[in-house]
């Protein structure tokens, strides 16, 4: 038996939940992908598919070999591309994770370009403000924000982008605008929980530094909420300009303090641990690095 078309055969029973949805994707009949996934419990001596009403479904014991076949069918493709050589085609799927409100702005739209440069490719982006396990997870490559000692294991840094102190026009005109960051003691804020800041922010000017706990009228879990806030006039933010680059460019926000600098936000590149990255990633990567020069807010 073909181990690696076992293999494959199996993770496609598990994703179609059907040996006839595995044998239409395969090309292939159903007997024969019953059979190798037959011959694989056979030698491993565990079951590893159960059926029940809504089709079949892993075990835990066939969740785990899921995991680890479709690790090794990615591991066989990248070398037999490597193989080939770097101007073989990129093929099959490529999983990336990233935080809700940057992928909206800065990566989908982008990804038609990518796409048309790699046809024989599709992409599956999750998205989530939180740090998902990328082996768990089956990803390839995750793009995360942060400070340098925040990106643990990151590597390499993408793009860096400044934090501003940004509220509405009418929030500003109802409650006045901060003319030094102790005056912020004063204002309502909208605070993002994953930021590792937190209330607390550091303000350079000079050699000047003012560490002030902004008072929060606010606390919402994802970027997409702290954006809501402040159109909404609930509160100011401080958040990078990544956050509101549209809102920063048609005036639906404005920037105050602007003669004070604080700690910008770093977009870095995690892999897997434990398997090098494969093309698939590199080329993404790549790609998103140099857009980001072309579409990022101006500093």
């Amino acid at each position: 038996m073909d181990r690696l078309a076992a293999m494959e055969a199996f993770v496609r029973v598990v994703e179609t939940g059907s040996f006839s949805g595995a044998a239409r994707g395969l090309n292939v009949s159903q007997p024969a992908v019953s059979r190798m996934v037959l011959q694989i419990e056979k030698r491993l001596g565990v079951r590893l598919l159960i059926r029940s009403t809504r089709g079949l479904s892993p075990t835990e014991a066939g969740q785990n070999y899921y995991e680890r076949a479709k690790r090794a069918i990615a591991a066989a493709d990248e070398a037999e591309r490597a193989a080939r050589g770097a101007r073989a085609a990129l093929t099959g799927r490529l999983r990336v994770a990233a935080a809700v409100t940057f992928a909206r702005l800065y990566i989908v739209p982008q990804l038609r370009e990518f796409l048309a440069m790699h046809r024989h490719l599709t992409m599956d982006v999750v998205l989530d403000d939180g740090s998902v396990d990328l082996v768990e997870e089956g990803l390839d490559v995750a793009i995360r924000m942060g400070s340098h000692d925040d990106a643990a294991g990151a590597m390499p840094k993408l793009a860096s982008c400044p934090r501003y102190v940004l509220g509405s026009p009418a929030y500003f005109a109802r409650f006045g605008v901060p003319a030094t960051p102790t005056d912020l003691l004063r204002h309502k804020a909208v605070i993002y929980v994953q930021s590792t800041a937190g209330d607390t922010w550091l303000f350079r000017k000079g050699q000047t530094e003012v560490s002030v706990n902004v008072p929060a009228a606010l606390r919402v879990s994802a970027a997409e909420g702290v954006r809501a806030g402040v159109l909404a006039g609930v509160g100011l933010s401080i958040s990078s300009a990544w956050m509101f680059g549209p809102e920063l460019a048609s005036g639906a926000v404005q920037r105050v303090l602007a003669d004070w600098t604080l700690p910008r936000v770093d977009l870095w590149t995690v892999y897997p641990a434990g398997r090098p990255p494969n093309a698939k990633a590199h080329a993404f990567t790549a790609f998103l690095a140099e857009t980001l020069r072309r579409v990022q807010p101006p500093d």
